[in-house]
């Protein structure tokens, strides 16, 4: 069992950033590949970025590319987004999860654990 809580979400200009944090908690935190989510108002839930188990292969969108990076520190079992030149059109809950395989997907039907989700929104 991994229980999720994310943090470091905000109101902030375009232009500006914000890191996310995921907490894990449970034992198995290092064997799950992680993954960011967002859903904005009144659209569905997209895939954002995804990290192995060991930090060392990532995915990401083609909107994000080049803007927000993931990254996770098994040590502390804490995996991050950070989010650089954001765009109002970033404006969602943003929600981490931990996969049941060691590799990043895009696919959210391999996550088997959410966090309850953090605000961002990006103004113009």
């Amino acid at each position: 069992q991994v229980q999720l809580v994310e943090s470091g979400g905000g109101s902030v200009q375009a232009g500006g950033s914000l890191r996310l944090s995921c907490a894990a908690s449970g034992r198995t935190f290092s064997r799950h590949a992680m993954g960011w989510f967002r859903q904005a108002p009144g659209k569905e839930r997209e895939f954002v970025a995804a990290v192995s188990w060991d930090g060392g292969s990532t995915k990401s969108t083609g909107s994000v590319k080049g803007r927000f990076t993931i990254s996770r520190d098994n040590a502390k079992n804490t995996v991050y987004l950070q989010m650089n030149s954001l765009k109002p059109e970033d404006t969602a809950v943003y929600y981490c999860a931990a996969s049941w395989s060691g590799t990043p997907t895009s696919q959210s039907s391999a996550y088997v654990y959410w966090g309850q989700g953090t605000q961002v929104t990006g103004s113009s």
